[in-house]
């Protein structure tokens, strides 16, 4: 037997031997040396073990003979023995419990064991160590602390490492003596986590590796240490609190923990940690929470709430974790995340921040095509998630360009991924498109018209470097570059990157070749990727790995190549769409029904017409499209005919066999079809072919001698066919149509009501229950407008007439002939109709110079309407018109009056909308130099005459010192001016000041000569000025320039007059200014986006909040910011309620007192009871003060007896006058003749086309002005 080492003298262990100096052995036992075989040592050690059994425990002097030889057997001589498997030396060791120091024994005992374990000893042998260290453990009076350091050392991480065996033995050794080894565990623990004993122990820095191990070891463990950590989760120390989540964090997320349901008050107190104040424990719990998903999918209702919490933390690195933490949940299995927490997602794609709404957008989108596009999770996953797709493509809405970008690239990708096959991905697409939702389609929609239009952008561009090198040609090139970048992240870098771009296009032709290719319209998408990769691999440089130049041209380069739609992709649409007239397509496994299906597909394709309208010239593709236009479905045929138009432009030349079968189709459809096929299929033919004059000729004589107003129902395609023919082709029929205006469309047709309507009460009612004698009449009036803007010229006086026509259509709300056969809803209708027409009008310049003040204002007024869906429609088309710059800035001034509406969406809509004009007003200043020469139709702040003008002369303004009405006025001012003055630039605050004043050096245009009239206009001015000063500091510095109001509206100034009066007392401007706020908040919901048309009914949260309009989109919610100051609005607005689909409140009127329904003051019943008569644009006061605003009540002459007559009602859109300040002006009113108002004349002696159409209505007119009912407001129709 040969031993690697000799053992140590048992003095160098306790200094304990005989009096000889030898080791004592027990009688009969020899000396075990390393001389004697191993048998004969197992021999010894036998005798020697019996012997240490049988003696008598309570000798010492036994103990003292024999403990050198127990220390010389617990040598390494022994421990290190390779051939030591049956040693019996396991029991020997009892009698060390007897010694003092024995506890130094068993340590150098168990370290010796850790250290030599390794891979050679096999099971028997570690069983013997494991048999040693837990008799020891269990048969002792308790383990001391450096005990228990020796075995707990093993399981730190570097010692772990470092000898795995160790890590294993103390591992069993602790399960194994759990019962026995618990109480010192807890012991420590609580030394070091609560009592703050760090010096007990050298691991107690390793507190929190050692707590994870002994879980991972045995949960029993931890038993009495759990507390402990509850304990430390309350410190006041953040870093120490850290601590623990990030060690509570492994414990409750590891795959087979049940910590979390063993012990709830410990978990209870964990999720609480999601609230900390201290940034990083929020951060390390949000983190948490990705593996407890996955792990422990129980436990995801327990985390929502407070992930919820967390998605709105004010950090962005704690919302940026909980969008990863659910979308990583979800990516491994989406029944891990409910629906909740993908809402939190969806939430985020609006955050304020980038990085969040990036993230969220593209965690989305991963899931979609996980889920949708490839269907990895079944039917019932891919449902789950299909609003994805809406989401993501709602979000084209919102301004950042990023955005924008972002969205592009997650529908290259994700959506319809271009890499796909032609087949393949055409049909992703022709689904996709069928089972958007409304706004997402328009959003689709609108990404292809921009990246069409920055095609547009580069193709001119490459045209001007085309172009001879000149001053004018370097102007033009400049502000294409500039256009260009704002359509690429960071406009301010990418406006140097793109005129680097743009050099290296002028000195590289090659170059150019390629760019020219890849927006050419013939460009396939095989050949666009080739381009991009060729553009991209020449400007590429090897020696600079990140080239920010580069990846901004990569941005340009993916915006306009053409990466989905070509000649072969259309023709793979086509197909699909025959599959689905055909019945042979997966449209009911696509989840989308056939008929869908086609007329989502024709509608796709008529948006590509525009944007690709090259690809569509194939006789294939015009023979499917002439078989949609013999289905039944409208809408289908509707689509095709302008697929038609916009790409037919070689049919003539190429496909006679589809001309020949085209042209019976569209006369067909002009004179028969529906309203929207005939006004297209009149474009078409207008569009695509060479004879068109006698194309059209052969629709129009027809049409117009078959008129009959007897039978409007067959009116409504005939006329629309008549006035886009007369539009478009004005030098063939400008003439005749005089005559159908003349003699039909005037004197038949407005001029009469056929028909008695249905008197419902309603101010509204839905397209299908309007009468068909109103939509012909509504058809009527859009006729005389298309056809003046033909002619676009007024030689004939022809639009004089036709604005007097619509003058007087206004004034009689809607009934011409004041018969009172038509009802409410479709008097509704025609004031929209007749409004819209003039501002249509004011679009062309020759008829804008024409419209009087007077026919302004009466246009103006629509947008404060009784009827909410006239207020609403006509203020959208006021806005598309501006934002087009059609319309003069005039027509700006109008959203002024939107202050008054009764509902704060309406209000907040036409914020948005001023905030959107003056912005684009100012930016297209900036980017064409040569517009400073219009700076006066062009600037914004020039509103302002116009609004001061416009208000000045609002019918609610009757007494220039009456404080409402002038805080109506200050509140209209402040509407417009908090929007102009959020920016000083250019000193524009001095400068509008400056305006105000100068208004007051001139005198009333419209009426000069009335004393009254100026006095409202200065008093206006001061209102203004009072305002401007209050609300800025740097309007007192000198104004840049001199500001030129228009003649229209305003006199010059005399040489000679000076008014430096004060028209509003020093008490009322501190009224204005401090007094107690209007009740009805001007501004409802501050930067809130411009919703889509047919937005849904609002919802009203509670019985007071009659004017509020909470709409289900996220995005489109008010901001909270401003609900404090929208609560007293909402409170105030019950005397004003809205259409029937808005819900109303209903206030009862009591005997005693009225209450008012914008003040809520009480007033006497005395007053109350006076004559109810107020200015109300001449229309009637309903009974009910809070009823539904669009239901007239039968009783509107019933007055109850017992008491005083109720309060009057709201004029359209406006709130209600408080009873006391109408009362105060009745008497004054009634003794004295009206000289506020113009009277309502006849309509001129020329009618439209020379009609003495006003005629009959002048005896109705001159014996109205005989009644001067005091607050009717009477128009001068011959102004």
């Amino acid at each position: 037997m040969d031993f690697t080492a000799q053992p140590k003298p048992a003095t160098a262990l306790c200094g304990v031997v005989s009096a000889d100096g030898k080791i004592a052995y027990p009688p009969g036992v020899k000396e075990i040396t390393d001389k004697i075989t191993t048998d004969e040592m197992i021999k010894r050690l036998k005798m020697v073990v019996k012997t240490f059994m049988d003696m008598d425990q309570d000798s010492e002097d036994e103990k003292q003979q024999y403990l050198p030889l127990a220390l010389h057997l617990a040598s390494e001589f022994f421990l290190r023995n390779p051939n030591k498997d049956n040693l019996a030396w396991v029991k020997s060791y009892n009698i060390c419990f007897e010694l003092e120091d024995c506890n130094e024994i068993f340590i150098q005992l168990f370290r010796t064991l850790f250290s030599v374990i390794n891979n050679s000893h096999n099971k028997k042998v570690q069983m013997h160590m494991l048999d040693l260290m837990s008799s020891i453990i269990m048969e002792g009076d308790g383990v001391t602390q450096e005990l228990l350091d020796s075995i707990l050392i093993n399981l730190i991480p570097a010692h772990k490492n470092l000898n795995k065996q160790s890590f294993d033995l103390a591992k069993v050794l602790l399960k194994r003596t759990v019962q026995t080894i618990e109480a010192c565990i807890a012991n420590f623990f609580n030394q070091v986590l609560v009592l703050g004993r760090s010096s007990v122990s050298d691991l107690s820095e390793h507190v929190f590796d050692l707590i994870q191990e002994l879980f991972a070891i045995d949960p029993h463990l931890l038993l009495s240490v759990m507390p402990q950590l509850e304990f430390k989760l309350k410190s006041n120390d953040g870093e120490e609190r850290l601590a623990v989540v990030r060690l509570l964090a492994k414990l409750f997320g590891s795959k087979d923990s049940d910590l979390a349901t063993q012990n709830r008050p410990l978990w209870q107190c964990f999720l609480g940690r999601f609230n900390d104040i201290h940034v990083p424990v929020r951060l390390e719990s949000v983190k948490f929470a990705s593996h407890c998903l996955m792990n422990h999918p129980d436990l995801a209702k327990d985390l929502t709430e407070y992930l919820k919490v967390r998605s709105h933390d004010p950090e962005e690195a704690i919302r940026h974790d909980v969008i990863v933490t659910i979308i990583t949940a979800a990516k491994r299995d989406l029944a891990l995340v409910n629906d909740q927490l993908l809402g939190f997602v969806r939430e985020r794609t609006l955050d304020k921040r980038w990085r969040v709404r990036k993230e969220a957008m593209m965690g989305l989108a991963q899931l979609y095509k996980k889920y949708c596009l490839h269907g990895e999770a079944g039917k019932e996953a891919a449902e789950k998630v299909s609003w994805i797709k809406d989401k993501l493509l709602h979000i084209y809405y919102q301004n950042s360009i990023d955005d924008k970008l972002l969205v592009e690239k997650i529908f290259a990708q994700y959506l319809v991924p271009h890499n796909l096959e032609t087949e393949e991905r055409m049909k992703c697409l022709y689904y996709l498109y069928a089972s958007l939702d409304p706004n997402a389609v328009k959003a689709l929609n609108e990404m292809w018209k921009c990246q069409n239009m920055l095609r547009s952008h580069v193709r001119e561009l490459l045209d001007l470097h085309k172009q001879p090198t000149s001053e004018a040609n370097c102007s033009a090139m400049f502000g294409k570059l500039m256009t260009i970048a704002k359509n690429l992240p960071d406009p301010g870098k990418a406006q140097d990157f793109v005129k680097k771009f743009n050099q290296v296009l002028g000195d590289d032709e090659k170059l150019r070749s390629q760019l020219e290719l890849l927006i050419s319209p013939t460009c396939s998408c095989k050949q666009a990727d080739i381009c991009v990769r060729e553009i991209a691999r020449k400007l590429a440089n090897p020696k600079q790995p990140t080239n920010p130049f580069l990846e901004m041209v990569k941005f340009l380069l993916e915006r306009i190549a053409p990466v989905h739609i070509d000649s072969e992709a259309i023709s793979a649409l086509v197909k699909l769409m025959n599959k689905s007239i055909e019945g042979t397509a997966d449209d009911e496994e696509e989840g989308v029904s056939p008929d869908t299906a086609i007329r989502s597909g024709l509608e796709l394709l008529k948006v590509l017409s525009f944007t690709h309208p090259t690809s569509f010239h194939s006789a294939e593709t015009y023979e499917s499209l002439l078989q949609c236009l013999r289905m039944e479905d409208d809408k289908v045929a509707e689509a095709a005919i302008q697929i038609f138009r916009n790409t037919g432009h070689k049919i003539e030349t190429d496909l006679p066999q589809i001309r020949s079968t085209l042209i019976p189709i569209l006369h067909q459809k002009a004179k028969r079809g529906t309203p929207h096929q005939a006004k297209q299929a009149v474009h078409c033919i207008h569009a695509i072919f060479t004879n068109k004059e006698v194309q059209l000729a052969q629709i129009f004589e027809p049409l117009s001698r078959s008129l009959n107003a007897d039978v409007p129902e067959q009116l409504i395609t005939p006329l629309v066919s008549l006035g886009h023919i007369s539009m478009l082709a004005p030098d063939q029929f400008a003439s005749p149509m005089k005559s159908v205006v003349a003699n039909f469309i005037v004197k038949d047709l407005l001029m009469n009501d056929r028909s008695t309507g249905e008197k419902n009460g309603k101010l509204w009612s839905p397209d299908e229950e309007v009468s068909p004698e109103v939509l012909a009449k509504v058809q009527a009036i859009k006729l005389l407008v298309r056809w003046l803007l033909g002619m676009k010229n007024n030689q004939s006086k022809s639009a004089n007439s036709t604005l007097r026509l619509l003058s007087a259509m206004l004034v009689s709300e809607g009934d011409l002939t004041e018969q009172k056969r038509i009802s409410k809803s479709d008097m509704s209708r025609l004031r929209l109709a007749a409004g819209s027409a003039i501002m249509k009008l004011a679009q062309e310049p020759c008829y804008h110079e024409i419209i009087t003040p007077e026919q302004f204002q009466l246009c103006a007024l629509v947008i404060n309407d009784e009827c909410y869906q006239v207020r609403q429609i006509f203020a959208q088309k006021l806005h598309k018109a501006l934002v087009k710059l059609l319309l003069p800035l005039e027509y700006m001034a109008i959203f002024a009056l939107c202050a008054k509406d009764p509902v704060k969406e309406r209000r907040a809509h036409a914020r948005q909308c001023l905030l959107k004009n003056i912005s684009i007003r100012r930016e297209y200043i900036k980017q064409n130099p040569m517009a400073t020469e219009k700076l006066l139709s062009l600037l914004p702040e020039y509103v302002v005459p116009y609004m001061i003008h416009l208000l000045a002369h609002d019918p609610d303004f009757t007494r220039s010192q009456d404080v409402d009405q002038l805080r109506d006025i200050k509140e209209c001012l402040w509407f417009m001016l908090e929007v102009l003055m959020t920016k000083n630039e250019n000193n524009s605050h001095a400068f509008m000041k400056k305006m105000a004043e100068n208004i007051k050096l001139t005198r009333d245009a419209q009426s000069p000569d009335e004393s009254k009239t100026n006095e409202k206009l200065y008093t206006v001015c001061d209102v203004a000025l009072c305002v401007i000063n209050s609300k800025s500091a740097l309007c007192n510095a000198d104004s840049p320039k001199d500001p030129v109001l228009p003649m229209k509206f305003f006199t010059q100034p005399e040489k000679d007059f000076c008014n430096d009066k004060s028209y509003i007392s020093e008490e009322t401007r501190v009224l204005l200014l401090t007094g107690k706020p209007k009740p009805a908040g001007v501004l409802g919901a501050v930067n809130k986006p411009l919703s889509a048309t047919g937005r849904k009914p609002y919802v009203r949260s509670t019985g007071t909040e009659t004017g509020s309009n909470i709409n289900v989109n996220s995005e489109l919610n008010p901001s909270t910011g401003n609900r404090s100051r929208e609560q007293s609005s909402e409170a105030a607005e019950t005397g004003v309620s809205e259409n029937e689909e808005n819900p109303v409140r209903i206030i009862s009127v009591t005997p005693v007192k009225n209450i008012d329904p914008v003040k809520n003051k009480e007033i006497n019943s005395d007053q109350a009871t006076q004559g109810n008569i107020s200015s109300d644009r001449g229309k009637k006061r309903t009974v009910t003060a809070a009823g539904a605003e669009n239901i007239q009540q039968k009783t509107d002459e019933k007055v109850d007896e017992s008491g005083p007559p109720a309060p009057s009602k709201p004029r359209r859109g406006r709130r209600p006058k408080s009873e006391s300040q109408g009362n105060a002006t009745k008497n004054d009113d009634l003794n004295k003749p009206i000289n506020k108002g113009r009277k309502r004349a006849a309509v001129g002696q020329e009618s439209p086309g020379g009609l003495e159409a006003g005629n009959a209505k002048a005896p109705k007119l001159q014996d109205l002005a005989k009644k001067a009912a005091p607050a009717e407001r009477q128009i001068d129709l011959q102004r």
